[in-house]
């Protein structure tokens, strides 16, 4: 029996590679929005359309529109801004959007609440800045991470630059972005149109790559589709070991979809790289699921088919068999705050900013600061999948101008901080993302305190615990790797899941689910008592959680073996 594809995968195919009605969408005067179908086009541009769900009721009531605007991602591999990119973005925030920055869990930039009308002259000013949008969203390759900070010595930087290689290799060919958004014009006479990786309909679903340079795992890389573990032997980049199948997304009462951790299936060498990435991406394109989008994701082509099978598969249209795994070790995967010397003599200074959230709020300006900083500054920015932001690559006769800024500004901190606030993440949710069931960025200045009180009344304060917070289950700040994590279900209520490890290498498991804030903080208070009187020395929560029996190991979790 034939099994019918999914709506997306009939507007893919019709849609002239990623062109639809999108331009002649964006000239309707009568709307602030633009076609359902055409959004969803609009994704593998880059953008979203969205509406303030603060206001929707009220906007329902007066008979009026919802509140329409869009948000921009940038595409920026490994999270790397040169100061006068950083410059052009601010001015774009402040000019164009809702007067913030928003660095994301894929270290990249996010704007939010521009209008329709601005929204091509703000892509255009961001390709004239030497970035871009393309394929930020959508049914492809996204924007591609790394660990950040790569520049200890020229292994690090080596493999960094892989970030960018397999961003621009692995990028849609199509020239419909050219064609809307830049003035480019349609070529008459020119060959047919191919997308020579994605083919007409592109990926089932979308598809993330990310690169840890061991022993730092800050991009979470068992969280990726396709991850990879730089191997650095005696100074020199040796290659990656190859895991495939990460994915965060699940829905509530759905036991068909989970988080899962990626699967090592090998080592390829620097040499290999390239061809094993478009190899895994080009068999998630024939053999993944484009019937239904919630099975869609690369982790359920692999536990369907089998990993066997699938790495055959990889390795069949390699012509080559991957090479056994190397060992390797993870610490954590939190971000490094402060400053840190680089192997060239030049210093790094890592900045912790709520959220990601940029903005100029009573005595907070940091979005001043940082473009204080981009004036100042002669190395360049490394954004963080933690949602902070390195100063980097600063002589060191810089360093005493940078603090100053940074202090002026309160941009400094991360001095101060509570060991569980330096290392939470937490999604955009409401009132912006139309997924979300219950409130994240917004609630985590409120939940901190709470959780902050807790923790000091147990001398737990110093504590490093990682603290994800969700406003759905769909994973963006990849709940299912914290410590500690809520995820949301309605207004004000959340499940409550405990016990993943702090190097990325363990799932959490369900402690309590469809709780307020007092059954929340109710729960964790004797956890906490337990932690700080049972503890062994060096021991982190989640561990503690696991070994005394609170929550089990659970499941795909990483191998012992794996981690020599």
């Amino acid at each position: 029996m034939t099994t019918s594809l999914s709506d997306l995968e009939r507007i893919k195919a019709a849609s002239r590679f990623l062109r639809g009605s999108i331009a002649q969408g964006l000239r309707d005067p009568v709307t602030n929005a633009i076609s359902d179908d055409d959004n969803k086009l609009l994704k593998f541009h880059g953008s979203y359309l969205q509406d303030d769900r603060d206001l929707r009721e009220e906007r329902r009531r007066q008979k009026l529109e919802p509140a329409y605007s869009f948000m921009l991602r940038a595409r920026l591999p490994a999270g790397v801004v040169t100061p006068s990119q950083w410059l052009v973005f601010d001015r774009l925030a402040r000019e164009h959007a809702n007067g913030t920055l928003r660095i994301t869990t894929r270290q990249t930039f996010q704007w939010h609440g521009i209008i329709k009308h601005d929204l091509k002259l703000t892509i255009a000013a961001i390709h004239d800045a030497l970035a871009t949008t393309i394929a930020a969203c959508g049914d492809v390759v996204r924007n591609v991470v790394s660990t950040a900070n790569p520049v200890e010595s020229a292994a690090h930087a080596q493999a960094c630059e892989w970030a960018t290689l397999l961003s621009a290799g692995l990028a849609p060919r199509t020239r419909a972005y050219h064609e809307i958004w830049l003035d480019g014009e349609a070529l008459v006479g020119a060959p047919k149109e191919e997308e020579p990786l994605y083919g007409a309909t592109y990926l089932p679903r979308k598809f993330k790559i990310g690169l840890a340079i061991p022993p730092l795992n800050d991009v979470d890389v068992f969280a990726q589709d396709l991850g990879l573990i730089a191997i650095i032997d005696d100074g020199q980049l040796q290659g990656f070991n190859i895991a495939v199948g990460g994915g965060m997304g699940a829905t509530h009462g759905d036991a068909t979809t989970y988080p899962r951790l990626a699967s090592v299936i090998g080592f390829a060498t620097p040499g290999q790289l390239f061809a094993v990435a478009e190899a895994v991406v080009a068999v998630q394109r024939d053999w993944g699921n484009r019937a239904e989008r919630k099975h869609a994701r690369l982790k359920y082509t692999i536990d369907h088919r089998g990993l066997d099978a699938f790495r055959a598969e990889v390795e069949a249209r390699l012509g080559f068999a991957l090479l056994p795994e190397r060992a390797y070790r993870f610490d954590h995967n939190g971000d490094r705050y402060g400053w840190i010397e680089g192997g060239d003599g030049r210093w790094h200074l890592t900045l912790q900013i709520e959220s990601g959230r940029l903005a100029d709020v009573g005595d907070r300006r940091w979005l001043s600061g940082m473009r204080e900083l981009a004036m100042a500054h002669e190395g360049d920015f490394r954004l963080t999948c933690n949602q902070n932001v390195i100063v980097a690559n600063v002589p060191a006769d810089q360093r005493e101008r940078i603090d100053a800024i940074v202090a002026a500004h309160g941009l400094d901190s991360y001095r101060t901080q509570s060991g569980i606030r330096l290392h939470a993440v937490a999604c955009v949710a409401l009132p912006t993302c139309g997924l979300a069931m219950a409130e994240s960025e917004r609630y985590l200045p409120q939940l901190l305190p709470k959780l902050e009180s807790l923790l000091a009344g147990h001398g737990l304060s110093d504590e490093s615990i990682l603290l994800r917070l969700s406003g759905c289950p769909n994973g963006c700040s990849r709940p299912y790797l914290g410590e500690i994590a809520l995820v949301g279900r309605g207004p004000g209520r959340y499940d409550l899941r405990l016990g993943a490890d702090f190097r990325g290498q363990r799932l959490n498991q369900p402690y309590r689910e469809n709780v307020d804030e007092a059954a929340i903080l109710e729960a964790l208070s004797p956890l906490f008592e337990r932690f700080a009187r049972e503890r062994t020395p060096g021991e982190h929560f989640g561990d503690f959680l696991v070994r005394t029996g609170v929550i089990s190991h659970g499941s795909r979790r990483i191998p012992a073996e794996v981690v020599a």
